[in-house]
């Protein structure tokens, strides 16, 4: 039972939040094996879980990715401007996005920057900038495939990996400065 309370005060406050519980990753930090880094991890917990959730997303979006290369069996070629570009990447990289956008909203939302609303209309705003920002992080990951995949007939599954890089570090400057910036 006092292990508990310690592990409660010890919570309280990460990144200048109050914090009621702890929640499934504070205690696992408490574990013994894990103890070693707690101090660690409470003073940088954003940042390790975005990191932590951002690789799961960027596999959430790379295995959609992949899955929908081989799903998708017809592959339509348009000319534009005298290139011609794969609809079969606009549209893997359309659903992979969805795919881990709505991942990325709900783990970035509850664990790595702990922004619960006050009401549906503060919920939907803060998805609507989020689902804004990471909007523009998609036509950015999309401008670099189109440019490198089908322009330059660089390898697809490569540069979807240096696309992810760059969209990754792009998502948590949004996220942490716009999109779950602490109310005053």
């Amino acid at each position: 039972m006092k292990k508990t309370r310690e592990v409660e005060k010890s919570y309280d406050k990460i990144d200048g939040k109050i914090e009621s519980t702890p929640d499934i990753f504070d205690r696992i930090m408490h574990i013994k094996p894990f103890s070693v880094f707690e101090k660690f991890y409470i003073k940088n917990k954003s940042v390790l879980l975005y990191l932590f959730f951002g690789g799961l997303t960027t596999f959430v979006s790379i295995f959609t990715f992949w899955l929908s290369e081989v799903l998708i069996r017809t592959d339509f070629d348009v000319s534009i401007l005298g290139h011609i570009y794969s609809t079969k990447v606009v549209l893997s990289n359309a659903i992979s996005w969805i795919c881990a956008v709505l991942f990325a909203f709900f783990t970035n939302r509850i664990w790595v920057f702990n922004s619960p609303t006050d009401n549906w209309k503060d919920f939907f705003k803060q998805m609507f900038a989020f689902f804004g920002g990471r909007f523009a992080t998609f036509l950015l990951e999309t401008a670099i495939l189109v440019v490198f995949v089908s322009m330059l007939d660089f390898n697809e599954m490569i540069m979807k990996v240096i696309a992810q890089i760059v969209v990754l570090v792009s998502n948590y400057i949004i996220s942490k400065l716009i999109v779950f910036k602490k109310r005053r």
